[in-house]
Protein backbone atom coordinates (compact mmCIF):
# COMPACT_ATOMS: atom_id res chain seq x y z
CA UNK A 1 0.00 0.00 0.00
CA UNK A 2 1.12 3.18 -0.92
CA UNK A 3 0.79 5.62 1.98
CA UNK A 4 0.27 4.20 5.18
CA UNK A 5 -2.98 3.79 7.60
CA UNK A 6 -2.41 2.61 11.11
CA UNK A 7 -3.26 -0.85 11.98
CA UNK A 8 -5.07 -2.35 14.67
CA UNK A 9 -2.70 -2.76 17.47
CA UNK A 10 -1.03 0.91 17.34
CA UNK A 11 -1.66 2.70 20.48
CA UNK A 12 -2.46 6.17 17.90
CA UNK A 13 -6.30 3.89 17.39
CA UNK A 14 -7.13 3.97 21.10
CA UNK A 15 -5.97 7.46 21.96
CA UNK A 16 -7.78 10.51 22.86
CA UNK A 17 -7.69 13.08 20.24
CA UNK A 18 -6.83 16.62 21.01
CA UNK A 19 -8.91 19.47 19.90
CA UNK A 20 -7.90 21.43 17.10
CA UNK A 21 -7.18 24.98 18.44
CA UNK A 22 -6.86 26.54 14.55
CA UNK A 23 -9.01 25.13 12.25
CA UNK A 24 -7.63 27.27 9.62
CA UNK A 25 -3.70 26.92 11.14
CA UNK A 26 -1.47 25.30 8.99
CA UNK A 27 -1.39 22.16 11.24
CA UNK A 28 -4.97 21.52 10.46
CA UNK A 29 -4.78 21.90 6.60
CA UNK A 30 -1.73 19.44 7.30
CA UNK A 31 -3.37 16.70 8.45
CA UNK A 32 -6.51 17.61 6.09
CA UNK A 33 -4.63 17.06 3.46
CA UNK A 34 -2.93 14.11 4.50
CA UNK A 35 -6.49 12.66 5.45
CA UNK A 36 -7.48 13.21 1.78
CA UNK A 37 -4.33 11.83 -0.07
CA UNK A 38 -4.62 8.59 1.96
CA UNK A 39 -8.07 8.23 1.92
CA UNK A 40 -7.95 7.95 -2.39
CA UNK A 41 -5.04 6.11 -2.21
CA UNK A 42 -6.15 3.56 0.03
CA UNK A 43 -9.40 3.51 -1.41
CA UNK A 44 -7.39 2.96 -4.89
CA UNK A 45 -5.55 -0.34 -3.67
CA UNK A 46 -8.25 -1.60 -1.33
CA UNK A 47 -11.20 -1.65 -3.08
CA UNK A 48 -13.14 0.42 -0.29
CA UNK A 49 -12.89 3.50 1.80
CA UNK A 50 -15.81 6.47 2.31
CA UNK A 51 -13.79 8.22 5.28
CA UNK A 52 -10.64 8.23 7.39
CA UNK A 53 -10.03 10.14 11.19
CA UNK A 54 -6.56 11.40 11.99
CA UNK A 55 -5.14 8.54 14.38
CA UNK A 56 -5.24 6.27 11.08
CA UNK A 57 -2.63 9.05 9.81
CA UNK A 58 -1.14 8.90 13.14
CA UNK A 59 -2.19 12.22 13.95
CA UNK A 60 -4.35 12.71 17.67
CA UNK A 61 -6.21 15.78 16.18
CA UNK A 62 -9.75 15.52 15.82
CA UNK A 63 -9.86 15.77 12.20
CA UNK A 64 -12.30 13.58 10.14
CA UNK A 65 -12.53 13.54 6.09
CA UNK A 66 -15.09 11.60 4.43
CA UNK A 67 -16.03 11.46 0.82
CA UNK A 68 -19.81 9.48 0.11
CA UNK A 69 -20.97 11.81 -2.46
CA UNK A 70 -18.62 15.07 -1.78
CA UNK A 71 -15.11 15.28 0.45
CA UNK A 72 -16.27 16.87 3.82
CA UNK A 73 -13.64 17.79 6.51
CA UNK A 74 -15.24 18.09 9.81
CA UNK A 75 -12.87 19.59 13.01
CA UNK A 76 -13.78 19.09 16.20
CA UNK A 77 -16.87 16.98 15.23
CA UNK A 78 -18.98 16.11 18.17
CA UNK A 79 -22.31 14.38 17.92
CA UNK A 80 -24.72 16.99 19.39
CA UNK A 81 -28.19 14.69 19.10
CA UNK A 82 -28.76 10.53 18.14
CA UNK A 83 -31.86 9.22 16.64
CA UNK A 84 -33.97 6.73 18.96
CA UNK A 85 -34.00 4.90 15.60
CA UNK A 86 -31.29 2.22 14.76
CA UNK A 87 -29.96 0.74 12.11
CA UNK A 88 -27.73 -2.75 11.86
CA UNK A 89 -24.99 -2.85 9.11
CA UNK A 90 -21.40 -4.70 8.13
CA UNK A 91 -18.97 -2.10 8.78
CA UNK A 92 -15.34 -1.97 7.63
CA UNK A 93 -12.52 -0.60 8.48
CA UNK A 94 -9.40 0.92 7.10
CA UNK A 95 -7.20 0.27 10.16
CA UNK A 96 -8.41 -3.28 9.88
CA UNK A 97 -9.07 -3.97 6.10
CA UNK A 98 -9.11 -7.94 6.26
CA UNK A 99 -12.56 -7.33 8.92
CA UNK A 100 -16.38 -6.85 8.29
CA UNK A 101 -18.04 -6.25 12.15
CA UNK A 102 -21.74 -5.93 12.54
CA UNK A 103 -22.65 -2.91 14.53
CA UNK A 104 -25.17 -0.64 15.24
CA UNK A 105 -25.59 3.19 14.45
CA UNK A 106 -28.19 5.55 14.97
CA UNK A 107 -30.01 6.47 11.65
CA UNK A 108 -29.71 9.78 12.11
CA UNK A 109 -27.51 12.19 13.68
CA UNK A 110 -27.06 15.96 14.36
CA UNK A 111 -22.89 16.87 13.98
CA UNK A 112 -21.18 20.00 14.83
CA UNK A 113 -18.01 20.98 13.67
CA UNK A 114 -15.61 24.10 12.28
CA UNK A 115 -14.64 23.79 9.04
CA UNK A 116 -11.00 24.26 7.84
CA UNK A 117 -11.69 27.89 7.48
CA UNK A 118 -12.57 27.65 11.01
CA UNK A 119 -16.20 28.15 10.25
CA UNK A 120 -19.17 26.61 12.87
CA UNK A 121 -21.32 23.99 10.87
CA UNK A 122 -24.20 22.13 12.42
CA UNK A 123 -25.13 19.32 9.99
CA UNK A 124 -28.04 17.12 9.99
CA UNK A 125 -26.65 13.39 8.51
CA UNK A 126 -29.07 10.46 8.38
CA UNK A 127 -28.28 7.19 6.58
CA UNK A 128 -24.79 6.05 4.93
CA UNK A 129 -23.64 9.76 5.84
CA UNK A 130 -24.54 8.86 9.65
CA UNK A 131 -23.23 5.65 10.32
CA UNK A 132 -20.21 6.95 8.35
CA UNK A 133 -19.96 9.71 10.68
CA UNK A 134 -20.38 7.72 13.72
CA UNK A 135 -17.41 5.12 13.13
CA UNK A 136 -15.22 8.08 12.10
CA UNK A 137 -15.85 10.46 15.34
CA UNK A 138 -15.52 6.79 17.07
CA UNK A 139 -11.66 6.62 16.41
CA UNK A 140 -11.13 10.50 17.70
CA UNK A 141 -11.93 8.63 20.81
CA UNK A 142 -9.80 5.23 20.44
CA UNK A 143 -13.03 3.31 19.69
CA UNK A 144 -12.99 0.75 16.92
CA UNK A 145 -15.76 -1.25 14.84
CA UNK A 146 -14.81 -4.28 16.85
CA UNK A 147 -15.85 -2.03 19.81
CA UNK A 148 -19.35 -2.16 18.75
CA UNK A 149 -19.56 -5.46 17.01
CA UNK A 150 -23.26 -6.52 17.51
CA UNK A 151 -25.02 -9.94 18.04
CA UNK A 152 -23.25 -13.76 18.06
CA UNK A 153 -20.79 -13.82 14.78
CA UNK A 154 -20.74 -10.77 14.65
CA UNK A 155 -16.97 -10.66 13.39
CA UNK A 156 -16.38 -11.80 9.79
CA UNK A 157 -13.22 -11.68 7.66
CA UNK A 158 -14.57 -10.06 4.57
CA UNK A 159 -12.75 -12.72 2.27
CA UNK A 160 -14.89 -15.69 3.88
CA UNK A 161 -17.93 -13.13 4.55
CA UNK A 162 -17.95 -12.30 0.49
CA UNK A 163 -17.42 -16.27 -0.26
CA UNK A 164 -20.89 -17.26 1.86
CA UNK A 165 -22.93 -14.37 0.45
CA UNK A 166 -21.91 -15.66 -3.14
CA UNK A 167 -23.67 -19.05 -1.60
CA UNK A 168 -20.32 -20.92 -1.88
CA UNK A 169 -19.94 -22.20 1.58
CA UNK A 170 -18.77 -25.76 0.49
Amino acid sequence: MGVGVSRLGDPILRAQCRPVSDPAGNQAVAVADKLKSTLYSVRGDLGFGRGIAAPQVGSDLQIVFVCIDEPLILINPQIEERSPEMVELWDDCLSLPPLLVRVRRHRAITVRYRDLAGRPVVLRAEDELSELLQHEIDHLHGTLILDRAHGDNAIWLREEWERRARGHDG
